[in-house]
């Protein structure tokens, strides 16, 4: 159990399947509730500099934010065009999903945004989900049909592209290209350290029994814009794969339908972090990048751990 400014939380705690689990988690440290009042949670993003954390609201079309310096939460963006997944680039700048818009934004330093992504060869993307970006500047994400699939999370609406795909985004020419077509779902996504290998979940799942609950790892070519071959990395053992990220030690923490699942390198699942929600994603902040942030259906967590995120 973990006690929190609103009480007891039931459901939280730990599972230790691997000793090497133990040594991730501070001996004292439990799951921390944040704030509750949410539809479906989505896409933590810590920026630094100041030391906040904004996340998505996406069936009620907002976007939230946690200062860690006085503990508060409040309302950032509204109306948010049903964005779901974010992140930040190497300038510091919020790199969002639009599930309505049906594109991939950034938000500059004077307040305005910019369209990166909304079309593919001419055709309209379907609602793009999750996003990172390379060291090079190349942003990568995916692009399921959850926000057209219904008026909950976006605009019910014909699919243009012919599938699911995951893309990149030339940071030069700003073309938008296909770097993987065989996924039913495309979700959350993650480099490895060294950007050698990127993590891809398919939560086709969702939607078909006998579709993917996995994350695949790829091989990234030597010109770090297209991807080689896969492995099958892990398959999810209690609900979806959604989003997650990784720490400087190559070890994968994602989230699931009982809470977040951590992965070793190696594909062994050594632990998870209990939550008494369905969590949809996490991210690392804090002033040492120790402190995971957890978005689950109606609230935000956080909880230290003895590891950092890249």
């Amino acid at each position: 159990m973990a006690t929190t400014a609103f009480g007891i939380l039931d459901g939280t705690g730990f599972e230790r399947l691997d000793p090497r689990f133990n040594t991730c988690i501070p001996g004292p440290e439990r799951l921390v509730r944040l704030w509750t009042g949410g539809r479906w949670c989505e896409g933590p993003a810590w920026f630094a500099a100041h030391r906040t954390l904004v996340w998505s609201d996406i069936p009620n079309n907002r976007m939230m934010r946690y200062d860690e310096l006085n503990n508060t939460v409040g309302l950032w963006r509204q109306p948010s065009n049903n964005t779901n997944g974010n992140t930040v680039d190497k300038q510091g700048r919020l790199i969002s999903c639009e599930h309505l818009g049906r594109r991939v934004v950034r938000n500059e330093p004077d307040g305005t945004q910019t369209v990166v992504a909304s079309h593919y060869q001419g055709k309209r993307l379907n609602s793009p989900n999750d996003v990172v970006v390379h060291s090079d500047g190349g942003i990568w994400f995916t692009d399921p049909s959850y926000g057209i699939l219904s008026d909950y999370e976006g605009l019910a609406a014909e699919q243009e592209v012919a599938g699911c795909y995951v893309y990149r985004i030339d940071p030069s020419t700003g073309a938008v290209e296909k770097v993987a077509d065989d996924f039913v779902k495309p979700n959350g996504l993650a480099f490895s350290p060294d950007e050698s290998e990127l993590y891809i979940a398919d939560t086709g799942a969702s939607h078909d029994d006998a579709a993917p609950k996995h994350i695949r790892r790829f091989k990234v070519n030597a010109d770090g814009k297209s991807l080689g071959a896969s492995t099958l990395f892990a398959d999810c053992t209690n609900g979806l794969f959604d989003g997650f990220r990784i720490d400087t030690k190559g070890r994968l923490w994602t989230s699931a339908a009982d809470g977040v699942h951590a992965y070793d390198p190696d594909g062994t699942l050594i632990g998870k972090i209990l939550v008494p929600e369905v969590v949809s994603n996490v991210c690392f902040g804090g002033v040492s990048r120790n402190r995971l942030f957890i978005t689950a259906t109606t609230s935000l967590y956080s909880i230290y751990l003895n590891a950092r995120g890249l």
